[in-house]
């Protein structure tokens, strides 16, 4: 019988403790897996439709077939899995900053690990995702499809200070380098949407737009909200 809560695994890392534990909601019984970072709580498997939906709405703006996709935070794993759902999809890499939570997925230890981690397309990589962006695509390297990127609270609010860079236009420029022509951005935000945030997107991409996903609150009995950000780039990044 699994204990209401289990510690799956504790990491030190330098933005603070990393916890994975997993508990059962006392009203369904239902398995629930929570990461937490310090004293603060990252992410749920009591909620995941945004997260898929983050993936779900930028393949959507996507074109063509044999698409390259790359996830920007790994995390609980759902926007990782769900590009793997669409047929169109030829790989798929995600990068994440946090050993540890790539070893989650390698050990399967989350819902959706097997799914991930056993499909040939998949491949994990451990980086900052905010530095590779910052580089220009070396001769060779992969233009994508579609980057999909869930990593920080929100373009104003984020887990690092050095991330704040990538919500500038400059920052955003720099991303663009690495979409194919006609390449997707989406980004995942858990607040509504950001006029600000949508100006600077609209300076560097085509057809922005900022896609608000509702979801039944069952701490809160109500509806809560995030919101996703998908804009596609005008030209091959060059």
């Amino acid at each position: 019988m699994i204990a209401r809560f289990e510690e799956l695994d504790w990491q030190p890392t330098r933005m603070g403790e990393l916890t994975l534990r997993r508990r059962t909601e006392p009203a369904t019984g239902e398995l629930i897996y929570e990461v937490k970072l310090g004293d603060e709580y990252l992410m749920s498997s009591l909620f995941t439709i945004a997260e898929e939906e983050l993936a779900t709405l930028g393949l959507a703006a996507t074109t063509g077939t044999d698409l390259d996709v790359l996830v920007g935070g790994l995390g609980l794993g759902y926007t990782a899995v769900t590009p793997l759902g669409d047929e169109r999809v030829r790989s798929l890499a995600v990068i994440d900053a946090l050993p540890a939570v790539i070893g989650w997925h390698e050990r399967e230890l989350l819902p959706v690990s097997t799914a991930l981690v056993r499909d040939a397309r998949t491949t994990l990589v451990h980086d900052d995702f905010f530095a590779v962006i910052r580089r220009p695509p070396a001769p060779g390297d992969p233009r994508y499809d579609a980057i999909l990127l869930d990593v920080d609270h929100s373009p104003r609010h984020q887990l690092d200070p050095t991330h704040a860079d990538l919500y500038t236009v400059d920052g955003l420029r720099a991303l663009n380098r690495h979409l194919a022509a006609d390449g997707v951005f989406a980004l995942w935000s858990d607040d509504l949407p950001d006029q600000q945030f949508m100006r600077a997107l609209g300076g560097v991409f085509a057809r922005p737009a900022a896609h608000i996903v509702e979801f039944e609150n069952a701490l809160t009995g109500g509806t809560s909200s995030n919101t996703v950000y998908v804009a596609v780039s005008p030209h091959d990044g060059g």
